[in-house]
């Protein structure tokens, strides 16, 4: 697939329309849904162990190809993530046990930005000023109703990733049929939370067990599936953003609640496979994991003990590249710190020195 680099784009009227639909037809859109939404067809109501295994003969790479797709800001922190984590999926794409099929990075700047020729992008516009309200994610389910709408997408699935996200392992398509994949977050609690969850999950759609703990990413589901949950999900996310009590309780992960409970809304449920992904440094053991999110600090000491939630000795944490790239060739941690940490170093430093002009911003 070669996305249309300025598809996206709108027009400043269509915009000034978006900003004043948004307030005025979020709360009729999601009562719509409520109402008179239809479970697409073969969901799963399994809610047992939260890894499901898929048929054997889907298991090893053998699956319907799904196009992977990340969403982006032009700024030098996004970017140089995002060119990590393309270096890794050209390296995995091809190896035995992939379904991966294309790229795009979902540029949400409406501009286009200097990786525009290293990796497939599709440029559309951001929410309009002052919506996002300073969360820079509510962007993201806004940026996928465009590409699902502009782009012409050759596979039948999708992989919703993040810039943060580094292949470890080659993916199979982990969907089975109409049903998509997640991973699951211990933090993505809908019981813990269900006099908010109710305000947009009423009960007459059933018990907030409902809701998978997940968040959009990383998700394998249909192209089909995912252009109905997407509007739903964007005006659930804006309209959770616009209630103090809800912005206040579900803070950073609101929007991940956003999609959980988009996707309940149109009944679908997710099969949850725990070896989708690993975070270090929670998390100390490849194995045969798919996905390595990056989204913690590493801090340990030099005896190789881990020091969370203070600075040590040694470190690697995304956010203390804000402006720019981390530097080539980074000191690996000390003995005795766990495989996935090393393995995050090493991973770092290989797409470093083999991207050509690691610096640029």
């Amino acid at each position: 697939m070669l996305p249309r680099k300025n598809a996206g784009r709108v027009s400043p009227l269509l915009l000034v329309l978006v900003a004043l639909g948004f307030f005025v037809a979020t709360y009729n859109f999601v009562t719509l849904i409520i109402h008179k939404s239809v479970p697409l067809p073969n969901t799963t109501e399994e809610s047992g162990d939260p890894v499901v295994s898929r048929p054997y003969t889907m298991a090893k790479g053998v699956g319907p190809k799904y196009h992977v797709a990340l969403t982006a800001t032009d700024a030098p922190y996004s970017k140089w993530q995002c060119r990590v984590m393309y270096y890794w999926y050209k390296k995995v794409k091809d190896m035995p046990g992939s379904d991966m099929g294309g790229f795009t990075r979902i540029l949400h700047s409406g501009k286009p930005d200097n990786l525009m020729q290293e990796m497939p992008t599709m440029i559309v516009d951001p929410l309009p000023e002052g919506l996002d309200r300073g969360y820079i994610v509510l962007n993201r389910p806004w940026a996928f109703v465009q590409w699902l709408e502009k782009s012409v997408i050759e596979e039948e699935y999708i992989l919703m990733a993040e810039p943060d996200h580094i292949f470890v392992n080659p993916l199979p398509n982990l969907a089975n049929g109409d049903v998509p994949a997640a991973f699951p977050f211990f933090y993505i609690t809908p019981t813990k939370h269900e006099n908010i969850i109710r305000k947009y999950y009423p009960k007459e759609k059933g018990p907030v067990t409902n809701i998978d703990p997940i968040g959009n990413s990383p998700v394998i589901i249909k192209k089909s599936i995912l252009e109905t949950i997407a509007p739903t999900w964007m005006n659930v996310s804006i309209q959770m953003k616009g209630d103090n009590e809800t912005d206040k309780t579900l803070g950073w992960v609101l929007e991940m609640y956003g999609y959980s409970i988009a996707s309940a809304l149109h009944g679908v449920r997710h099969i949850l496979r725990k070896d989708f992904m690993i975070q270090p440094p929670w998390d100390t053991e490849i194995g045969n994991k798919f996905i390595l999110h990056f989204t913690y600090g590493c801090d340990y000491n030099m005896k190789g003990e881990l020091t969370y939630g203070k600075i040590g000795e040694w470190r690697f944490d995304k956010r203390s590249h804000l402006q720019g790239p981390p530097p080539r060739n980074l000191s690996l941690p000390p003995p005795g710190v766990p495989e996935s940490v090393i393995r995050l170093v090493k991973a770092v430093n290989e797409a470093s020195e083999n991207i050509p002009d690691w610096y640029k911003l």
